[in-house]
């Protein structure tokens, strides 16, 4: 391939992405947007705690199984 093809080539790939960006992409509004992010973090909040139960139960059950061997 000529260099002069590639470049062409690499013009309309660049020429094509920005279109689908600018006039095919349905881009959220602030209202979905906010939404979201709070959904996320809700979810992310959500997940720690029960991480968090379950490794402190997991630790207070091995605790007490470590008391009985000594």
């Amino acid at each position: 391939m000529r260099i002069s093809n590639l470049c062409k080539r690499f013009g309309n790939y660049c020429k094509a992405c920005y279109n689908e960006l600018a006039h095919e992409t349905t881009w959220p509004t602030w209202a979905q947007l906010t939404h979201s992010a709070a959904v996320v973090l809700m979810a992310s909040l959500v997940i720690a705690l029960v991480v968090f139960l379950m490794d402190s139960c997991f630790s207070w059950f091995m605790g007490k199984v470590y008391e009985l061997g000594m």
